[in-house]
């Protein structure tokens, strides 16, 4: 979900743009946050945590899931 938000903040907020001052991009992100926030969006997850560790398995092995 993470990567997913900074991929989001890269593409809607910063992209093509150059901020000479680190106050201006911590308002740019605080802006972008606040509206992102506001709306509550969630995760649409695909898989249920048992059909993760079932089709992980094989991969990590080693892991216990």
């Amino acid at each position: 979900m993470a990567e997913c938000e900074l991929g989001c903040l890269t593409r809607q907020c910063l992209a093509g743009r150059r901020l000479e001052e680190l106050r201006l991009l911590q308002e740019q992100i605080a802006a972008w946050s606040a509206d992102l926030n506001a709306r509550q969006r969630g995760v649409d997850r695909q898989m249920t945590a048992e059909d993760v560790r079932r089709k992980l398995k094989s991969v990590y092995s080693k892991i216990i899931l």
